[in-house]
């Protein structure tokens, strides 16, 4: 049994922060979740997949944020305690129904987990989500620890239920990630099944009826303020004087605290842990008694415009240092070295640790990289062969996953991003403003996500591109999480397998076919057909993730790994400048080879070398 589900009060667990999360959803007694996964938020369902069912709960991956937004809202007015989560960029796709469901409220506690991503570790941009919360009016928490994120998911279903309204908890990558100790709670009772009680007034969002609603979302979110007024998660630690007065919340705490103790800054700190709505009362007091006041925060300047705000009225000569002063930037994520250079500048001392030891030899950067045996490259290398020489003149409208990384030399097979689903759209943009080919790729996941409408788009507007939809049958960069084309479902249990080729055709495309990867001549063929048809051609690449081929492989003892024989080899390097392998390299001496200890035993670089100087290492299968 998971330890998340130990019914052990004053327990201490080592917890990732998505982790906590989960355990303080049970200890709320959690009855329903949805999601698309996404990361940093991923671990969070990748967790309920595993012990949902052991925790007598309703767990469910979504096929995309919006819906899983729809399903838990549709739980929390059965009375049910309902939560999604997703990443930073997930809120935007399902926004429509967030800023609603603010206006109908909520019966059953609602908590919307937003995973922000400062420093864009794995995301297309690193938005500032604290916006949402206000423009929404939806009250707000940001843990600082894992132990916090625990403490106020528990906090936030009791809070949502108390003033009928959905809780936006905003976390970051670091929190999401950090592993910390955490002291558990007893486990809630599970309510089970719900009931719906009929209000058309207060759930169908008529005008008449918002109006009335828009009045109703501002009494509650008075109450919310009395309640942040009150809340324990602010609070003011004394570090010691009142030289400086901090205002920091989230993540960005800790950083503070650490440069503070370590420099002996004198100085007290607000650490807001309710940030929205902001608790004017308790910041006003607290600018009253400081001189100089330092804001820390992540992302966009929010809190430091509120500060100067309240300063002008409660202490006009206060000195503020902050991102308007130029000293923190509202790019990237804090570090302790952003930290102590930032309160360097401010103090006056210098904070930055000397005489540290650098290497003499710069490491090289490591980029991440398509898996080597990745069925996505044998599709590209074969796009690339059908194109020939109009290659150069192609456009490739890739989208979100994995498959984005053939943007790499030698691939580059990406000309064109927005978000998940655009390839397909923008695609339909490219075949009408321009005589160029087009392209257009995205994964399975994505397909179901937000790459059918596209596809109905195309065939009504009769545009014209070749779409392929790379179906590794899961869910691969954010984990391989199951998604409705692999027959299972959230909870691990058989689903119906909902076919891509079928939709694609009931849409009305007539050019649909499926072609396995590693067959590169038939793909190959594949693409020369389609870029002749004069309509939307698809073509699904399927092939099963190379990274779960091979847990298959080594379970059933059949793994092989491949060698070039360097009499046979002539050095023509097609399977580095051509093909890109990683697993393939050029030694000092100007001989090719392969790395054994990264080879996934494909065996397509075989297909690609010319002169068949690739042969199967039988010696190392033995």
């Amino acid at each position: 049994m998971s330890q998340l589900l130990l019914d052990e009060p004053g327990k201490k667990m080592f917890l990732l922060g998505n982790e906590a999360i989960v355990r303080g959803s049970l200890e709320a007694g959690l009855d329903f979740a949805a999601s698309y996964p996404g990361t940093p938020s991923s671990e969070i369902g990748n967790t309920f997949y595993e012990i949902g069912k052991k925790a007598n709960m309703y767990f469910e991956f979504s096929t995309n944020e919006k819906v899983a937004m729809e399903v838990a809202a549709a739980a929390s007015a059965c009375g049910l305690r309902a939560m999604t989560f997703m990443k930073h960029v997930g809120l935007n796709v399902a926004a429509d129904a967030f800023m609603t469901i603010a206006y109908t409220g909520v019966r059953g506690g609602f908590v919307i987990i937003s995973a922000d991503d400062p420093g864009c570790h794995s995301s297309q941009n690193e938005q500032d989500n604290r916006y949402y919360a206000r423009i929404a009016k939806v009250p707000m928490l940001e843990p600082a620890n894992a132990q916090e994120a625990k403490d106020m998911t528990l906090f936030a279903f009791a809070m949502s239920e108390e003033i009928g309204m959905p809780i936006l908890l905003r976390t970051t990558t670091r929190l999401n990630h950090v592993r910390g100790a955490v002291e558990i709670g007893k486990l809630g009772p599970r309510r089970g099944k719900g009931h719906f009680g009929k209000d058309p007034k207060k759930f169908v969002t008529i005008p008449a009826h918002a109006r009335v609603d828009h009045v109703l979302l501002l009494e509650r979110m008075d109450k919310a303020l009395e309640i942040c007024e009150k809340s324990e998660f602010n609070k003011v630690i004394d570090m010691g004087g009142s030289d400086y007065g901090v205002m920091t919340s989230g993540v960005a705490y800790n950083y503070v605290a650490d440069v503070m103790a370590a420099a002996k800054v004198k100085g007290r700190i607000l650490k807001l842990g309710m940030t929205w709505p902001l608790p004017e009362k308790t910041m006003s007091e607290f600018i009253k008694n400081h001189k100089k006041i330092i804001i820390a925060e992540e992302g966009e300047p929010l809190l430091e415009n509120a500060v100067m705000a309240l300063a002008k009225d409660v202490n006009p000569k206060a000195v503020i240092y902050g991102k308007r002063s130029g000293h923190f930037s509202v790019m990237g994520e804090f570090d302790p070295d952003v930290m102590k250079s930032a309160f360097s500048k401010i103090i006056g001392k210098d904070l930055m640790p000397k005489n540290i030891h650098q290497p003499k030899i710069q490491l090289p950067p490591r980029p991440p990289s398509l898996c080597p045996g990745c069925p996505h490259r044998s599709t590209y290398f074969a796009a690339k062969k059908a194109l020939k020489q109009g290659f150069k003149e192609a456009i490739f409208s890739s989208d979100i996953g994995c498959y984005t990384l053939g943007i790499q030399d030698p691939l580059n097979t990406a000309d064109f991003l927005l978000c998940m689903g655009s390839s397909v759209d923008a695609a339909g943009g490219f075949s009408k403003a321009t005589d160029q080919k087009v392209l257009a790729y995205l994964g399975d996941s994505t397909f179901f996500h937000s790459g059918i409408h596209g596809v109905v788009n195309a065939v009504y507007n009769r545009h014209r591109f070749v779409y392929t939809i790379l179906d590794n049958r899961t869910t691969a960069m954010t984990g391989h999480q199951p998604n409705p084309g692999m027959g299972t479902d959230g909870r691990g249990d058989p689903a119906p397998m909902v076919s891509i080729e079928a939709i694609v055709k009931g849409c009305g495309v007539d050019f649909v076919r499926t072609v396995d990867p590693s067959d590169i001549k038939g793909m190959q063929k594949a693409y020369e057909d389609a870029l002749a048809h004069d309509k939307l051609a698809v073509i699904v690449a399927k092939r099963e993730c190379v990274l779960l081929e091979v847990r298959a492989r080594k379970k059933a003892n059949d793994f092989k790994t491949w060698q070039i024989n360097q009499e046979e080899c002539k050095k023509c390097q097609v399977c580095i400048k051509t093909w890109g392998c990683p697993a393939i390299y050029l030694a000092e001496d100007g001989t090719v080879h392969i790395n054994e200890g990264i080879c996934n035993g494909c065996g397509n670089c075989a297909k690609v070398c010319p002169f068949g100087a690739i042969h199967e290492n039988t010696e190392a299968r033995k």
